[in-house]
């Protein structure tokens, strides 16, 4: 029976083919073989909702934490959900703290809710932060970077759950660099708050994905467990484009910045501007001193909640836009492109000074960024993209590996 069910669909793809289909079939054929949307697990209120009834909940939570055009936070109190209290990341729970800015606590105006800061004095809940909660929730939506800090602040809320024995609900959500895992292993020697894990630059995992593997590999305080309970995304796959309803951080305001963040957040570690200053930061590149060298140019300024002081303050900048460059050309490589990084070096005029940290305090340390002291040499030196990707291994290949043991999306 089998047998034939297989030559029937073989048959009938062979008659298909010779067939001219009008457009109202092409409609009918395209429906069929659509795929479903992606719903993220907030989306899925069914499967988490009832878990909810009865406990004291905190969460986690950002302004991208949201079921459809509405605040999760707001859903779960207009469910008549006990959210006690909240704690906020890097640039605060409503997102409108610039990157590195210290928050404070404060009570949240729009619901009166305490709002707990995990971007000032403290770093992870203190035991009398969870004192009253039942159940943690972490609903944030990441991009799949080792130097973006919210796998920081997950690793440090697992921690502190796994000290006072609660539970982690984690909403998960699809990682939009998902298709990418490259770039050198972290160092542990260069251990920083833009790099805690020996994972490459761009880890291709979720959130969950992460939290499995946090717990796995014995990367809390003395190699403790958290409890986790994990409600998965629907439809969705590593390679499966995935557009940000919502911007995940005030830098990262647009989908062409967050796909090209894995390349052009590195830039930070040199004199160049990735174009924080503008309302189009991580998508341009560019310096004062590349003028004769490129046509397009742009002026960073002072932006509240985005960048106060950015690196060259009212200075034309000249360089590439690539806001309008094609990202399926780096889905296809499934590479960082760091070409781009070898270009402009070659371009600048003055070597000595473009990893100089020394010149301003906006620029970070490339080896802190890259995850190794070799990366910046290899650039240095000339070393071609090929042989600076083959340095990655097989430490790379072995991460791989790895990886794969905490996959929840195959």
């Amino acid at each position: 029976m089998k047998i034939f069910s297989i030559i029937f669909l073989i048959s009938t793809l062979n008659l298909f083919s010779g067939i001219e289909i009008n457009s109202i079939q092409k409609d009918n054929f395209s429906l069929l073989f659509k795929p479903k949307p992606v719903q993220t697990a907030a989306e899925l209120t069914n499967q988490y909702f009832p878990y909810l009834k009865g406990k004291r909940i905190g969460i986690l939570a950002n302004p991208t934490s949201i079921i459809g055009k509405r605040h999760l936070v707001d859903s779960l109190l207009a469910s008549g959900i006990n959210v006690l209290k909240v704690f906020g990341p890097e640039h605060g729970f409503r997102g409108n703290a610039s990157a590195g800015v210290k928050i404070n606590d404060e009570k949240d105006p729009s619901t009166g809710i305490k709002v707990i800061s995990l971007y000032g004095s403290k770093r992870k809940p203190s035991a009398d932060d969870l004192k009253d909660v039942d159940l943690m929730i972490f609903d944030i939506q990441d991009v799949g970077c080792r130097f973006y800090t919210y796998i920081n602040v997950l690793r440090d809320v697992m921690e502190a759950c796994a000290e006072n024995n609660k539970e982690l609900l984690i909403l998960d959500r699809p990682n939009p660099n998902g298709y990418l895992v490259d770039g050198p292993i972290l160092d542990m020697r260069y251990k920083s708050g833009v790099g805690k894990f020996p994972i490459p630059i761009a880890h291709g995992m979720t959130i969950a994905e992460f939290a499995q593997m946090i717990n796995g590999e014995g990367w809390l305080a003395n190699k403790m467990i958290c409890k986790l309970k994990i409600i998965p995304v629907k439809n969705y796959t590593h390679d499966t484009p995935y557009t940000l309803p919502v911007k995940p951080s005030p830098n990262l305001n647009t989908q062409q910045s967050v796909m090209l963040y894995p390349i052009t957040c590195l830039f930070e570690g040199t004199i160049i501007s990735q174009g924080r200053g503008t309302y189009f930061p991580f998508t341009v590149l560019g310096s004062p001193a590349l003028k004769g060298k490129y046509d397009f140019s742009f002026t960073p300024k002072s932006i509240k909640g985005m960048s106060e002081t950015p690196l060259h303050l009212n200075q034309e900048c000249f360089g590439i836009d690539f806001r309008n460059f094609d990202i399926e050309v780096l889905r296809k490589s499934k590479r960082i492109n760091i070409q781009w990084m070898i270009d402009f070096y070659q371009a600048y005029p003055f070597k000595d000074k473009f990893f100089d940290k020394s010149q301003s305090d906006q620029m970070l340390n490339i080896d802190v960024l890259a995850g190794n002291a070799t990366f910046k040499q290899q650039i240095i030196e000339g070393k071609s993209v090929k042989e600076i990707q083959d340095s990655w291994e097989p430490q790379l290949s072995e991460y791989k590996e790895m990886r794969k043991k905490y996959l929840i999306y195959r």
